[in-house]
This record gives C-alpha cells, sequence and structure tokens, in this order.
C-alpha cells in the first residue's frame, strides 16, 4: 500500500483508473487505486465487443482490449494499483479501512475519489415471485460465466428488460450457444436504438413483449418456465425457458458513499456532487456510474479526467470546500447530474448536464428555474427511460446562493 500522502481512488474501472492516470499527468504522487477483483478495469473486461473508447482513447475497441489499455496507462504512469483488496470500513473524515490479500490495513489520504460504480438490481430486488431455481442471473454474471470462464450457461433464455445491455445480453448469450425466447419490458417500447431492435429481429429472432411484466418463475432445481402477464389486459401465460436473466434497471455502488457520511441525491441513488464532482464530505470526490448509472465506460473516463483536475487543486490549496446549491429534478425527471451547482463557473464533465426519465417524452421542453427567474429552456428531441439526455452548462454562472434550489422540470 503506498502511503497516506497521495489520493487514493476506490474502484479500478474506467472512471478510476482514468482519474488516477490524469492525477499522475498533473504530477501528483503517489495514486492509489484500490480494487476488489483481481484484475482492474471494471465491467469491459467481460464485455466481449466492440465499442469502446471513442470518446476518451479516440479510438474503438473490444471491452477486455479497452480494460487492459487503461491497465498498461496505469502501469506506465506509476500508479500503484492494489487489487483483491476492498475497504471495509470508514472512519472520521478519510481513514480507510482495507481487507486484502496482505491482511487487514488503515490508511488516510489526503483525498478520496470514489469510483464503485454500479450494479443491476437482481431478482430479490424486483420482488419477482416464485420458486428458486438454479439459471437466474444479471448480465454481469451471465458475461462473467460466458467470456472470462467459457461456460455454458442454458438453453433458452428469456431476458427481463429491453435497453442497450438488454440486446447485449442476446450476442453473449448466442456466444455461450443459447438462443433467446424474448426480451421482456413493462415499457410501452425497448429503450434502445432502433439498430439493436432490428439487428436482434433479424439475426438472433428475439421478439420484444412490452407493457408484460415477469410475475413468476417456475422451476424445482432449475428454471423450467417463467409466468408472463400483460399489463393492460391482465393475460398471463408461459414461456418455457431455462434461463432468466435481468438486464439493466440500475442502481449505483453506494455503500461505501453512505459510510462516509455523503449525501444521496434520492433520484439517482448517488452521492450528491457539484460540476467538479465534489460530495458533500470535505476532501471525497465521486466519479462515473456512482453517479448516473449507467453511462457509457468512455463517458465515465471523462468524469474521472474531470475529477482528477478539482483533486488536484484541492491537494495543492485545500482552501474552503464549497457550499453549493441544491439541483432538484421534477417528474417526470428522475434524475440530474451532477446534481449540485456553484456560481463560480466549475463546468461539469463534457460542459453538460446529464437527465433521466422515468417516462417517454417526445420533443421535450427542459426548464432550469430558480425562485421566479428561468436559468435555462430549451428542446430535447426525446426523453427515454433508461437513456441519458443532456443539457448545455453555463447557466449555472447565474445561480443565486441565497434564492434556494434549482428546479430541472419537463415543460
Amino acid at each position: 500500500m503506498a502511503a497516506a500522502d497521495g489520493p487514493v481512488v476506490v474502484g479500478g474501472g474506467p472512471s478510476g483508473l482514468a482519474a488516477a492516470i490524469e492525477l499522475r499527468d498533473l504530477g501528483v504522487s503517489p495514486v492509489t487505486v484500490i480494487e476488489r477483483e483481481r484484475d482492474a478495469g471494471g465491467i469491459p473486461r467481460h464485455s466481449d465487443h466492440s465499442g469502446f473508447g471513442l470518446r476518451d482513447l479516440r479510438t474503438l475497441l473490444s471491452g477486455p482490449r479497452y480494460a487492459q489499455r487503461y491497465r498498461e496507462l496505469a502501469d506506465q504512469k506509476g500508479v500503484d494499483l492494489v487489487t483483491e483488496t476492498m475497504v471495509t470500513d470508514w472512519e472520521g473524515q478519510r481513514r480507510l479501512k482495507l481487507t486484502g490479500p496482505g491482511g487487514r490495513e488503515e490508511v488516510e489520504p489526503p483525498a478520496v475519489i470514489l469510483a464503485t460504480g454500479c450494479r443491476e438490481r437482481p431478482r430479490s430486488a424486483r420482488l419477482v415471485p416464485g420458486s428458486r431455481p438454479a439459471g437466474v442471473m444479471t448480465t454481469s454474471t451471465l458475461q462473467q460465466l460466458v467470456h472470462l470462464q467459457g461456460r455454458k450457461v442454458g438453453r433458452r433464455a428469456v431476458i427481463v428488460g429491453a435497453e442497450h445491455v438488454s440486446f447485449s445480453a442476446i450476442a453473449t448469450l448466442a456466444h455461450g450457444g443459447a438462443s433467446v425466447a424474448g426480451l421482456v419490458t413493462e415499457q410501452p417500447r425497448h429503450q434502445s436504438l432502433a439498430a439493436f431492435r432490428a439487428g436482434a429481429a433479424v439475426r438472433y429472432r428475439a421478439p420484444v413483449w412490452t407493457r408484460t411484466a415477469v410475475s413468476a418463475i417456475h422451476g424445482t432445481e432449475r428454471v423450467e418456465a417463467v409466468e408472463l402477464t400483460e399489463l393492460e389486459s391482465g393475460r398471463s401465460r408461459k414461456v418455457d425457458c431455462d434461463l432468466v436473466v435481468f438486464t439493466a434497471d440500475w442502481i449505483p455502488d453506494h455503500e461505501l458513499a453512505v459510510m462516509g457520511g455523503c449525501e444521496l441525491d434520492p433520484g439517482s441513488l448517488g452521492p450528491l456532487v457539484d460540476p467538479a464532482l465534489r460530495t458533500t464530505r470535505i476532501g471525497v470526490f465521486a466519479i462515473g456510474n456512482l453517479l448516473h448509472p449507467a453511462e457509457t465506460a468512455d463517458v465515465c473516463a471523462l468524469d474521472g479526467r474531470r475529477a482528477a483536475l478539482a483533486v488536484a487543486a484541492f491537494l495543492r490549496d485545500p482552501g474552503e470546500w464549497p457550499s453549493p446549491v441544491r439541483l432538484i429534478a421534477r417528474d417526470p425527471l428522475a434524475w440530474v447530474a451532477p446534481n449540485l451547482v456553484l456560481p463560480t463557473g466549475d463546468a461539469p464533465p463534457r460542459d453538460r448536464f446529464l437527465l433521466r426519465s422515468r417516462e417517454f417524452v417526445r420533443r421535450a421542453r427542459i426548464q432550469v428555474r430558480q425562485g421566479g427567474s428561468e436559468l435555462w429552456g430549451g428542446r430535447i428531441g426525446r426523453l427515454i427511460p433508461g437513456r441519458s439526455a443532456h443539457i448545455p452548462a453555463g447557466w449555472e454562472k447565474h445561480v443565486d446562493p441565497a434564492s434556494g434550489p434549482v428546479i430541472v422540470s419537463v415543460k
């Protein structure tokens, strides 16, 4: 473990590694990354398809190659990467208790960057009734079994969800020798790109059953069938399968943030952060899909680079931790990120604020108001549940710290 006189990044996915690399480029040393897995790189390690690295590395890579490239860069820059190690407790402002192969130890760094990412809600969190057979998993587990362990997972699957990652699961299942009976979503339509939907229908013959819920899972030792209920008619039917994959429905891995006393946003359930990605705890920053579950790996990596600038500035001059103004999303918006604003001119990652909606809305007019004043207004072509839209930065310079929260709403 590196000495406590340098920042510690908790999480070795794209955002955490990008933050550590940028800190080294800014002259900060030592920089330590704590990763609970044996290999750093995050979810891309077992996402064996192309599409990674366009925004951050300016090239197109497969998930495993993308993760490998970040590990190589971290090594070249002298980042101290500590794997198979978890932060198991947090005391005081920034005293972290670690457990790893060498036993237990403590470190109290001058700054902490939380890059713990997010996870898909499993069956238990979605309260799906029925029996408890084998063959029920999330996309992450599916990808690890197929791409990292080379295992066969089943013959015929039902996928719960119809977002980007749901269609990615189809390709993973095909690689593992399984067909797809169908994708099930309670939404009125799928939430992915039209090309993904068309490709799944043509190549894999995978239908999408909309406005439909999985009302039960049946099986003894292994899944045998699922019961589907049409939400509008109430009609139920059984679909034979031996595998159920729960996709999307993301939640941040925020347990460590809560342990450290960071305030959470009630919509995203990630920590509250200002445009520089400072949390409500002094010297603690948060990045990546801990804040906006779940964006692409390159977007998360750019979060890491943005936070590194703020961390380096804090290490040079701790000064006074800012007191920002709350940014609140109103229905049908689920959340906004970042969700704290300052009239100081600090720009958020990529100069934009991300929005997520609970409903489909066409030609949505977004309004940003504080008190009786409109700070920004404009239209967004479509709001789609499970996919982020964005509004530009710049209006936050006009926020009045004494005028209460800023409200983001659909007009």
